[in-house]
């Protein structure tokens, strides 16, 4: 499934680009399957502070202060979510919440997740490959913020249902993961 994610409107770009993102589980293996995640970027990976690879990629706090791309995984009617931020440069963070922005604690991962860039000169990307379970049906929040060279950062999700940008706000579950 493909979605368009949109600026938050306190932060739209300038000049403008567009960023759109896919999510699709894979086919299950006993309790697990994959969530294959792809976030494109339509323009130049030069404008953007992408940090360089990570020569041992490894779960790390606060990368959404810069280019980071998020994932939000909520089983169909309960209030409980995770959390899941991947950074240009491998690294990743996972957190589980008991409902909006309570209870925080850092997600059990049993493998890390696989993130790459790739770069096709006029657009970029970013892709994340993780486990999740096979049961459940999720709603789910695609979102990111991106940082360009000049220091501004955009806001971007499938839906900005407040004010100020809110990737937690519960009106950011809008699509569905079969």
């Amino acid at each position: 499934m493909r979605f368009e994610l949109q600026p938050h409107p306190s932060t739209v770009p300038s000049p403008p680009f567009t960023l759109w993102a896919s999510a699709e589980r894979s086919a299950a293996f006993g309790e697990a399957a994959t969530l294959n995640l792809w976030f494109g970027v339509s323009a130049p990976i030069g404008r953007f502070l992408v940090p360089d690879l990570s020569p041992e990629p490894a779960r790390r706090d606060n990368l959404w202060r810069s280019t980071c791309f998020e994932c939000f995984l909520k089983e169909e009617g309960e209030e409980a979510y995770q959390e899941w931020n991947f950074a240009p440069s491998g690294d990743w963070a996972a957190y589980d919440f008991d409902q909006e922005r309570e209870g925080m604690r850092p997600a059990e991962v049993a493998n890390a997740p696989y993130v790459r860039v790739e770069d096709n000169l006029t657009w970029w990307g970013l892709g994340a490959t993780l486990a999740i379970p096979s049961e459940p049906r999720f709603t789910i929040a695609l979102s990111a913020v991106i940082e360009e060279t000049d220091g501004r950062r955009s806001f971007w999700a499938l839906h900005h249902p407040s004010e100020q940008p809110d990737f937690h706000h519960p009106d950011c579950f809008t699509a569905r993961l079969a």
